[in-house]
């Protein structure tokens, strides 16, 4: 079993929550090759290759485990190793398209298909089963995987306190006369040290970079009295994901900096103590975004407030305007209001899970602005 995976996160019965939602949808089957629904399922990280691994579970009958040969080893191995669930291992000689579709009952009018499955999958699955109509399986996996479990919650605490952890090195790390992309790799070293197994991004936006929420490491030289966003996020080893943004600048910050940054932090604040079981997405992104706006940087907010997160740095729920779908206890998802006025940015952010009366916040650093001398 891979480091940091227990059975209470993966836990024996969650394929059969997936047969169970998987039968109420009117699906016959849904078929998930490697990525976050297989994984989410069996705990199985698998490769995705061109050699098919796929989890079959029919809304009725026995799931199972397609996998090639040579990957039976790793998913012996994995937390799927002792689920219960049969792996069936293929050969190289054979089309694991037709054995799968030999052990499902025959006659299935609408099968799910994983979101991430690659097109060609899909369309060998489409010619293996004919008469079958394919429908993104995603839809099916999202009630089971939008409200996390205690175990859940516990791995998205490990995770912020991981990325807590890189949070309160960077000052170490940024200097004036360094680039971008020489602090970023320092960052994404303290990401792995600090103990998640990949780095999945790392943004050092200073001076006007600051102002792209997605700004790309670059070798722009970092200028005193510049303001840097530093937003980082990566993988734990039990699969589920961090990211937090916090704000420092390199000496006194520039004129304006302070007033709009003051602002920001007064909307990040509202925005999280929104967050309650009933509220909906939309009147948590309207908590901050209407105090950005009354400040009069309303045009200088231009995304979404936050995004759900887990087993994937992005999914549902996202906390938008015109989501009015209530939050329940054990969502979980970012509160990150920015300000980009153009020749600097900022944006505060923190992951929270919806909690029976309120919200927890999975990030504790300080929220305000860093100076690093």
């Amino acid at each position: 079993m891979e480091t940091g995976v227990t059975t209470e996160l993966y836990p024996r019965e969650r394929v059969g929550l997936v047969q169970e939602a998987t039968a109420k949808a009117g699906l016959g089957a849904v078929l998930l090759t490697p990525g976050p629904d297989l994984r989410y399922a069996t705990g199985y990280d698998a490769k995705q290759l061109e050699r098919l691994t796929c989890l079959a579970v029919p809304a009725e009958g026995e799931p199972f485990l397609i996998v090639p040969r040579l990957e039976l080893p790793a998913a012996q191995a994995s937390p799927a190793g002792s689920l219960g669930v049969e792996l069936v291992p293929w050969d190289e000689t054979e089309d694991p398209y037709a054995l799968t579709a030999a052990r499902l009952p025959a006659g299935l009018a609408e099968v799910g298909v994983a979101d991430r499955m690659w097109a060609v999958m899909a369309l060998r699955f489409r010619a293996a089963l004919p008469g079958a109509e394919q429908v993104a399986a995603g839809s099916v996996l999202r009630e089971l995987r939008i409200r996390k479990s205690a175990a859940e919650v516990e791995a998205l605490r490990e995770a912020g306190a991981a990325i807590d952890r890189v949070h309160r090195r960077v000052p170490g790390f940024l200097k004036a006369g360094r680039t971008e992309r020489e602090v970023g790799r320092d960052i994404a070293d303290a990401i792995i040290a600090e103990g998640h197994a990949q780095v999945d991004f790392v943004i050092v936006g200073s001076g006007p970079n600051g102002a792209n929420p997605h700004a790309e490491l670059s070798d722009r030289v970092i200028l005193p009295g510049e303001p840097v966003v530093v937003d980082i996020g990566g993988t734990m080893p039990s699969g589920y994901c961090s990211d937090s943004t916090r704000n420092f600048c390199v000496g006194e910050p520039p004129a304006g900096y302070l007033a709009y940054f003051a602002v920001l932090a007064e909307a990040q604040r509202a925005s999280s103590e929104a967050v309650r079981p009933g509220a909906t997405p939309e009147e948590v992104d309207a908590a901050g975004r209407d105090i950005i706006a009354a400040a009069g940087y309303g045009e200088h907010f231009f995304h979404r407030t936050g995004h759900g997160i887990g087993l994937e740095s992005h999914e549902d729920p996202y906390i938008v305007a015109g989501n009015r779908e209530p939050l329940e206890p054990g969502m979980a998802f970012s509160i990150e209001p920015g300000i980009y006025p153009g020749p600097h940015g900022a944006r505060i952010e923190d992951i929270v899970v919806c909690t029976e009366d309120g919200h927890e916040p999975m990030n504790v650093t300080e929220r305000g602005l860093v100076i690093v001398e």
